[in-house]
């Protein structure tokens, strides 16, 4: 496992996730995303309709005014792709802005732009690697945490009280 990966990171952002969810008594993943959009004080949309590149279940495109995750039609397992996306938004991971310009950008165009993205990444940025490391163990751990409440309608908050006592 690599210097920069920490278990003890990952955990602490799905339980600052896990609280904001239990003051606003999410129910649901989307619930979850919708908590963490007032947290931050700043919008997360959420898109299922836009097509995807092949072998690509999801993306998060970061605006000057919000987030979106952008998530493929038809994936086997919604809530995963989701939860990791979420992560790179809790981690705040550089993501490449998007501008309207951009959106209709050639091959060449977005091969030059992540280069130049890699080119200016400074120390305090996560490797690709890791960023991946990091918003993948994320997902992992708050599916584990929401998915006792699924079929219950149970708010997150009870659930966190449930662990607090045993």
């Amino acid at each position: 496992m690599g210097a920069n990966r920490s278990h003890r990171r990952v955990a602490a952002a799905v339980d600052a996730v896990c609280d904001a969810a239990a003051r606003a008594e999410a129910v649901s993943l989307r619930h979850v995303v919708a908590a963490v959009a007032r947290e931050r004080q700043r919008p997360i949309e959420l898109d299922f309709t836009k097509p995807m590149a092949p072998g690509v279940c999801g993306q998060r495109r970061a605006y000057p005014d919000r987030d979106v995750i952008v998530l493929a039609p038809g994936l086997p397992d919604l809530d995963r792709t989701l939860a990791h996306e979420l992560g790179h938004i809790v981690f705040r991971h550089e993501g490449a802005e998007i501008v309207a310009a951009t959106l209709e950008a050639g091959d060449d165009l977005i091969a030059y732009m992540l280069s130049q993205r890699s080119r200016r990444r400074g120390d305090e940025q996560p490797s690709d690697e890791v960023a991946e490391w990091e918003a993948e163990t994320f997902a992992s751990m708050l599916l584990i945490r929401l998915n006792t409440m699924q079929g219950r309608g149970t708010p997150v908050s009870v659930l966190r009280y449930d662990e607090a006592i045993g």
